[in-house]
């Protein structure tokens, strides 16, 4: 008999050293993502050393619950041993296990998407996007009205009940120096009212009105500039480079199965420079909306470099950001792994005597 319960003390003891190595390499790793600064020896000291604790209060709660045996002060034990839990583990062991599977399980593709996602809107500023569409839209607009006015004025020349250039053309013609941007378009001289005169004198109005309505082009392209964009269309380019680059590795990355935290790393700061720019010329990006609230912040910090924070994590758990990702399975996992430890450890260091 006593044997076989120092066998199983052993099993247990065994047990417990290999679930407590899983649950303090989890928390060691949390804690190193959350505190890079921080030397991985002092993070382990650290998880150790509450994971021990937590240990030692999952002990007094079960031997104060233990009715089989004497426990003195049960009720301070108790509450002593509710309170160890749920400072070390609670708060401290068990979400930072969740972090560590979590972010192992999904850090690649949260990388790659951010990556994808910023690339896009730093395209905008590195082509120059929307102030070439506003140079677009003008001009489109000005082609439009110019159209507008001359087919209005060669209507009016072919009218058959007054053809010619009379004081409706005048009008016309009026409407046409409106659209084009120039004070007058002076009247031509013309004879006849036949067909080919009239075209002849419609045709020379055209002629007049596209001179004018390329020089009025042209002064839309040259005016229609941010004096800025000799400074963000580089800076957003090289960025854009450095994300095509670590684009491929991030790859290789989740085809493989890895985590490779120096190249999280990497990407965190690539991204951290990427989200600063376009919360800085967001006024030049069309940012949609379901983006706002992350690269418009009024400190934006990126998907990625949120994965690193347990606290951040959580936090946007909490926010319902994380649906259809599996952290729940990851939760059950993070407390499983911890409880079997304790079991263990109360079952090796059990007090028997009544």
């Amino acid at each position: 008999m006593v044997e076989k319960n120092q066998f199983l003390k052993i099993l247990s003891v065994a047990g417990f050293l290999c679930f407590a190595a899983v649950s303090c390499w989890a928390t060691a790793e949390s804690l190193h993502l959350l505190l890079p600064s921080w030397p991985e020896v002092f993070c382990w000291a650290v998880t150790i050393g509450f994971f021990v604790i937590a240990s030692y209060g999952s002990k007094l709660l079960v031997d104060s619950l233990n009715t089989n045996i004497y426990v003195e002060k049960r009720s301070t034990k108790l509450a002593i041993g509710i309170v160890l839990l749920i400072l070390f583990w609670l708060i401290c062991s068990m979400p930072t296990n969740m972090h560590t599977f979590f972010y192992r399980s999904g850090i690649n593709n949260i990388a790659m998407q951010d990556v994808s996602t910023t690339k896009s809107y730093l395209r905008q500023l590195a082509d120059n996007t929307l102030i070439e569409k506003e140079k677009s839209v003008k001009i489109e607009a000005l082609k439009r009205d110019v159209e507008s006015a001359l087919t209005g004025l060669e209507n009016e020349i072919d009218n058959m009940a007054n053809p010619g250039f009379g004081d409706r053309a005048k009008e016309h013609l009026t409407k046409l120096a409106k659209a084009l941007g120039v004070d007058v378009i002076p009247t031509l001289s013309y004879q006849g009212t036949s067909a080919d005169q009239r075209k002849l004198l419609k045709d020379q109005y055209r002629k007049i009105a596209y001179q004018h309505m390329n020089n009025r082009i042209s002064e839309i392209q040259r005016t229609t500039v941010d004096n800025r964009a000799k400074t963000f269309v580089p800076e957003a380019k090289a960025l854009v480079a450095g994300l095509d680059s670590i684009q491929k590795p991030l790859d290789d990355a989740k085809a493989y199965g890895k985590v490779d935290n120096e190249l999280i790393a990497e990407t965190d700061v690539l991204l951290t420079r990427s989200y600063s720019m376009i919360k800085d010329y967001s006024d030049l990006i069309d940012v949609k909306e379901e983006d706002r609230a992350t690269y418009l912040a009024e400190h934006p910090v990126s998907r990625t470099h949120r994965m690193l924070s347990v606290i951040d994590v959580w936090k946007d758990l909490f926010a319902g950001k994380f649906q259809g990702l599996g952290v729940a399975y990851w939760i059950v996992i993070s407390i499983l792994v911890d409880v079997a430890a304790f079991v263990f450890f109360d079952i090796a260091f059990k007090k028997e005597d009544f």
